[in-house]
């Protein structure tokens, strides 16, 4: 397995990822997935602001992808950043997500950035909680009943990890 830089070629394959979750799981609440030239928008603008995606990649194609961007628009979240992974679903449970949070974190910590937030989708999501949990992130929150989604109420997991010197002093 291969990770690297996302770049536009990636983005058919990235959005057949994402929408089979959107048609098929809980990870995500959107309920009808984006067409390749949204995700296309979407890929821009994390990019474009000097954020990082990242494809795993192997003989296959696309395994799945991950990103991080700003937490929050406002400027006091600027050291705060939230990742999204989504795997291919024949690959999940391989190892991809784990290396693909592995790489987000390194980077943003080389980027300065101090704390990572995952928002999960669903709080049976065991694969996502599982992985984050492993990578360092602590549960802080959950949403009880904040979103509908194939007829049931869901919740949503957040979880936290510092990054680099995380709170320990304010950045300059």
């Amino acid at each position: 397995m291969d990770i690297r830089n996302a770049t536009d070629v990636d983005v058919p394959d990235i959005q057949a990822i994402y929408a089979y979750h959107v048609l098929h799981g809980t990870g995500t609440f959107e309920e009808a997935p984006p067409s390749v030239e949204e995700m296309a928008e979407r890929f821009r603008q994390v990019v474009d602001h000097g954020y990082v995606w990242l494809v795993a990649t192997d003989a296959t194609g696309v395994l799945g992808y991950g990103y991080y961007a700003p937490f929050r628009d406002r400027s006091a979240y600027r050291f705060t950043v939230e990742d999204s992974i989504y795997v291919r679903e024949d690959v999940r449970g391989q190892g991809v997500g784990k290396a693909l949070v592995t790489h987000l974190i390194e980077l943003a910590t080389a980027q300065g950035m101090r704390q990572m937030i995952a928002v999960i989708g669903d709080a049976d999501n065991v694969g996502s909680i599982g992985v984050h949990a492993s990578m360092g992130f602590h549960h802080v929150g959950t949403m009880k009943a904040v979103g509908i989604k194939f007829g049931h109420w869901l919740d949503v997991v957040t979880m936290q990890r510092s990054l680099g010197k995380g709170d320990l002093n304010v950045p300059a």
